[in-house]
């Protein structure tokens, strides 16, 4: 019995792997790797699968220096600026993500974090939808405090999501001005309010295959319910904008060692599935069973339409609304 083999066994049974064993998926047969993730996936989330939007509900003229994002104040990329949506703008997005059979739907603002009156904007936008939509509301702020959480948990939120982004021996190289464990900070603030939390990173950032793996364990250790992947699309005027693209290959064994490593979490395809030439295909038969469909936040994504019809011709179900869930 091969090694990927007596692995995916282990899983199935409640196994854990540790560092080591990640490692050692590395040179293990492509093929025979995504075979047992998709494996492992089918024994932990059957052929449920889960849809969600974003809206870009504040964009632009963001404090930090990441260097990856169209958004920062530091680069020169041409990204619409504009303040905070109104309730009313995000309630009206809303309805047409929810009349599309979307059932989650994301708030995300640019910046470092939240004012306290932008977090009652926002609260006031949640509560309308929990009253005026069945979806599910998520929202990615940034670092936002304890209080903060608990006011919006109040108004009917119910996952939070900020990714990581790469692991903290390469993050300093990404970002300076915050850091790793503010990131860590904030999911802990989350879940200690009693939000569930939605974290993963950008694939390609210059990153080695050891960092996406110690990043998914810690992921594991903090409890995330989803780990959005993205793919590093490279936006001219970012100092990241000549970065080598990463192949459909290397992505499908991230993918399959993360269901490896978090056999229960959603595995989410999120932005730069373009990059990959078949719109994440290959990825949702190697473990992965969610995605952010429509737009990204400055770039295009997939058409709902067209990865309903992909998703539904691969035997999956996408999921219906699910109210607070």
């Amino acid at each position: 019995m091969s090694f990927v083999i007596d692995l995916k066994n282990k899983v199935l049974q409640g196994y854990e792997i540790n560092r080591e064993e990640a490692i050692q998926l590395l040179d293990a047969d492509l093929g025979e790797l995504t075979q047992a993730a998709n494996e492992i996936r089918e024994k932990f989330h059957g052929n449920d699968f889960d849809f969600c939007s974003i809206v870009n509900a504040r964009s632009g003229r963001c404090s930090e220096n990441c260097k990856y994002c169209a958004q920062s104040s530091y680069y020169h990329t041409g990204a619409p600026e504009y303040k905070l949506l109104s309730a009313d703008e995000i309630v009206e997005d809303a309805k047409k993500k929810e009349a599309a059979g979307i059932p989650r739907y994301s708030i995300v603002t640019s910046g470092r974090t939240l004012s306290n009156r932008d977090v009652e904007q926002i609260s006031e936008a949640i509560r309308r939808l929990k009253k005026e939509t069945k979806l599910s509301v998520c929202l990615s702020a940034g670092l936002l405090n304890r209080e903060q959480f608990e006011k919006l948990k109040e108004a009917g939120l119910t996952r939070f999501h900020n990714n990581l982004e790469t692991y903290r021996r390469h993050f300093p190289d990404v970002c300076t001005t915050h850091t790793y464990d503010d990131k860590i900070a904030a999911l802990q603030k989350a879940l200690a309010a009693g939000l569930e939390i939605c974290s993963g990173g950008i694939m390609g950032l210059g990153e080695t295959m050891e960092d996406r793996i110690d990043m998914c364990l810690d992921l594991r250790k903090l409890g995330v319910k989803s780990t959005p992947v993205n793919v590093l699309n490279a936006i001219p005027g970012t100092p990241y904008e000549n970065l080598p693209k990463l192949t459909n290959d290397e992505f499908c064994r991230i993918v399959a060692i993360y269901r490896f490593i978090n056999p229960k979490a959603f595995i989410r395809l999120a932005g730069g599935r373009g990059v990959l030439g078949d719109d994440g295909k290959r990825a949702f038969k190697s473990g992965a069973n969610a995605a952010i469909t429509d737009d990204m936040l400055t770039t295009a994504g997939v058409n709902s339409c067209k990865d309903f019809e992909l998703v539904k011709g691969l035997g999956f179900k996408p999921h219906g609304f699910i109210g607070n869930a």
